[in-house]
């Protein structure tokens, strides 16, 4: 059987609860969260030819942006081989090897990858942790997706300038109290936030992800949407998030 073939030891085939894709991943390495689903929800009118996901792990944006959108080409850079070998088993699984391409490779080299100024999209779901803040985990894998000990955000965002055409759209999710460096930066790079949401756990709670969208060289001006609240009570999803998640 084919997706026999595709598992390895201690993996496994997780729902994507869109179009029937599914997604490989492995509990001891690193499993997509929240924050990647509520990503692809907030670039849901996300558009043109090609999209590239920056740290794309094992490819959980690349496949929902596919059932989500209209782009023809996706493409996921993605450091750790691991990782990246995963998210081509998973684009195999789902039989969108013609449309989704993933890449090993250090995003801090990706134009040598990629050509400049061909992507009409970028997402990306980075590190939240700089450098050595923050509790690290023993696991490699798990410090890599965490902590910002393989690029900072000012890599991305210098690269993603480059990568991006002039009037593309970058996608992003971070934490909020990050907020005033990621602006300054975006700015600096010539990638202006034009609309912006933060994501709350309850509604009595601070916020904990914010969701940005930005216009290289985009004209100075921000919007900024009403707030997401994921729990309505404890282990019960507001009916916005249930809509995102496709539930």
């Amino acid at each position: 059987m084919e997706e026999s073939r595709l598992i390895k030891s201690g993996e496994r085939i997780d729902d994507l609860q869109r179009n029937g894709y599914r997604i490989i991943q492995d509990p001891e390495r690193f499993c997509f969260g929240m924050d990647a689903v509520l990503l692809a929800g907030f670039a849901l009118n996300a558009s043109g030819e090609r999209m590239l996901d920056i740290g794309t792990g094992t490819g959980i944006l690349p496949l929902l942006m596919e059932a989500r959108t209209k782009i023809r080409y996706l493409a996921g850079i993605e450091i750790q081989e691991e990782s990246a070998d995963m998210a081509r088993r998973s684009v195999k699984l789902n039989g969108l090897e013609e449309k989704i391409e993933i890449v090993t490779g250090d995003i801090r080299e990706a134009d040598k990858l990629f050509q400049a100024a061909s992507f009409d999209v970028v997402t990306c779901n980075p590190p939240y942790m700089i450098g050595q803040h923050g509790l690290q985990n023993a696991e490699a894998a798990k410090t890599i997706a965490r902590h910002e000990v393989c690029c900072t955000f000012r890599e991305i965002a210098e690269m993603t300038a480059k990568l991006l055409k002039p009037g593309g759209h970058f996608y992003l999710v971070h934490r909020p109290f990050r907020l005033a460096e990621i602006l300054v930066t975006l700015s600096a790079c010539k990638l202006e936030p034009k609309r912006m949401q933060l994501v709350y756990p309850f509604a009595d709670k601070e916020p904990n992800m914010v969701l940005l969208e930005m216009v290289r060289g985009g004209k100075p001006r921000m919007s900024v949407e009403k707030p997401l609240i994921v729990y309505e009570s404890p282990g019960v999803y507001a009916e916005e998030i249930r809509s995102i998640y496709g539930y």
